[in-house]
């Protein structure tokens, strides 16, 4: 069998997105190369995978700098980290069989070899493989565990969600609505708006790029702000900090507004509201529930299979040589939903 997976790999090849150089600001096509080698032969306790969709994220910004963060930055010269859905192609681990489909972080490439190691198997008879990348994968577990771990929701709170029609965001306005919140959102433009609130249930939601985001959350949240789910930080942040209520909760999951930026970071000036009205702004990543991600994920596909939940997977075709585009994608506000990348 090794013999024969030798002839036929040898024969193809493997398209590798690798990072270069060091992004300052927006990244560009001369900070990463692509390149191509033979696919490797799996030896005992391996298996080759082949890349189906990789999943574009905000997060991969930040590792692309040389800085000390929750995971290592990508180190120059290496395939570009990112998550994925792959098939098992051949199999030397008896845990995996071809034909299957596994989760895992294989990184910008067509085709990789694995050990098994943090890999989950996804079932596409349950739902749609882009799903596992989105609402029930790293982007709906983030919504879960950031929402109700710590905003810890209550019936007739209010919560407020920043980049409500991003992966995680529209996720998070759901969940406040099957847990009886009142929910506005705030996007970047009417048909993200209209689609949160006519599609996703949320009872408002203020288009930062034409309202004055300060008068539409008096507005839209007359008894102020108990929850507000943070994915872009900057001057949004500070305006919500005005309208915080006593022991809000404010789940710090991104910054995105920021992640471009060449100078100083924008701090919230109106901090010291966390101290007037007792309130919790706590950081967090995903990472950190893994021994929970089995339940949380059961219980988001009972709430997807009752309808209580919808899911939006944006996928991009194009392969491996679309990656920089396709994230720009996120960076210049034009995806709805789970921006994937068809390979």
């Amino acid at each position: 069998m090794l013999y024969l997976y030798s002839l036929i790999f040898n024969l193809m090849m493997n398209l590798q997105c690798r990072l270069m150089h060091r992004p300052v600001g927006t990244p560009q096509s001369s900070d990463f190369s692509f390149t191509e080698e033979a696919l490797p032969t799996p030896k005992a306790g391996e298996i080759l995978l082949k890349t189906h969709y990789i999943s574009l994220d905000p997060a991969m910004r930040g590792w692309m700098n040389d800085a000390k963060s929750y995971l290592p930055p990508v180190g120059l010269g290496e395939v570009m980290r990112a998550g994925t859905i792959s098939e098992v192609i051949a199999s030397e681990n008896p845990q995996f069989a071809v034909g299957e489909f596994v989760f895992g972080s294989e990184g910008v490439q067509a085709y990789s070899l694995s050990a098994g190691k943090g890999l989950m198997k996804v079932s596409p008879a349950l739902a749609s493989l882009p799903t596992y990348l989105g609402t029930l994968g790293i982007t709906g577990l983030t919504a879960y565990f950031g929402l109700l771990r710590i905003g810890a929701p209550k019936a007739g709170e209010t919560l407020v969600v920043s980049g409500a029609a991003g992966a995680v965001g529209m996720v998070v306005g759901q969940l406040g609505k099957i847990m009886g919140c009142r929910v506005v959102g705030i996007a970047g433009d009417k048909e993200k708006c209209d689609y949160v609130v006519n599609e996703l249930g949320f009872d408002a939601c203020i288009n930062y790029k034409v309202e004055k985001v300060g008068k539409a959350l008096r507005t839209h949240c007359p008894s102020g702000i108990d929850i507000y789910f943070d994915n872009v930080g900057g001057e949004i942040l500070d305006t919500v900090l005005t309208q915080i209520n006593k022991f809000a909760r404010i789940p710090l999951c991104g910054a995105i507004s920021q992640y471009n930026a060449t100078g100083d970071i924008h701090a919230p000036k109106n901090y010291l509201s966390l101290l007037v009205n007792r309130a919790k702004l706590e950081g967090f990543i995903v990472l950190d529930y893994v021994q929970d991600y089995g339940k949380a994920i059961q219980e988001m596909a009972t709430w997807l299979a009752e309808g209580k939940l919808k899911t939006r997977e944006q996928v991009i075709s194009g392969g491996i040589r679309a990656f920089l585009p396709t994230l720009l994608m996120l960076f210049e506000g034009k995806n709805t939903g789970k921006l994937v990348l068809e390979v």
